[in-house]
């Protein structure tokens, strides 16, 4: 008695769920943003600098892990 079952080969995502497309995008429309409305873009300077700090503050307790996990 012989079974044999066939897997469907793996979709692959659409284009616009890959993340690097999404990073593309998102900084054409940030050029874009800035050149045809700086205004805009000013006001969006906080929410800017609010990222770039969380992500500072992540920095340092995931270099910490990585060094003990390592040893």
């Amino acid at each position: 008695m012989q079974t044999t079952t066939t897997s469907a080969a793996p979709r692959r995502l659409p284009l616009y769920r890959s993340l690097y497309v999404q990073v593309i995008f998102a900084v054409i429309v940030g050029v874009l943003l800035g050149y045809f409305y700086p205004s805009l873009g000013e006001q969006m300077k906080p929410l800017g600098d609010g990222f770039i700090k969380l992500i500072k503050m992540m920095i340092a307790p995931i270099i910490f892990c990585t060094v003990v996990v390592g040893i």
